[in-house]
């Protein structure tokens, strides 16, 4: 069925680079626990190192962890850790 003549579409796509890297974590994360590999090992391997063997190709894993740079996931990594804290900061 086609859409009225007269009627405005709407296109929209998430373009929140933080929302788009927890994807991609998210993905990735469970892609390598599916296979039986330990995740934040891997993944810290990739980010260390730059290279894309650490990150399985299930899924599209590799390929999707490679569009992010690699500074983004550390960015969101310490967003998250820094969100997530217990501990407060010491008072000068």
């Amino acid at each position: 069925m086609m859409a009225e003549i007269n009627n405005t579409q709407y296109f929209s796509f998430n373009t929140d680079p933080e929302l788009r890297v927890k994807k991609v974590f998210d993905l990735v994360y469970n892609a390598m626990a599916e296979k039986g590999y330990n995740p934040v090992n891997q993944i810290v391997g990739y980010i260390m190192s730059g290279d894309p063997t650490y990150i399985t190709s299930y899924k599209n894993a590799r390929s999707m962890i490679m569009k992010v740079e690699r500074d983004e996931l550390v960015e969101e990594l310490l967003r998250e850790y820094i969100k997530n804290r217990s501990w407060e900061p010491e008072q000068e």
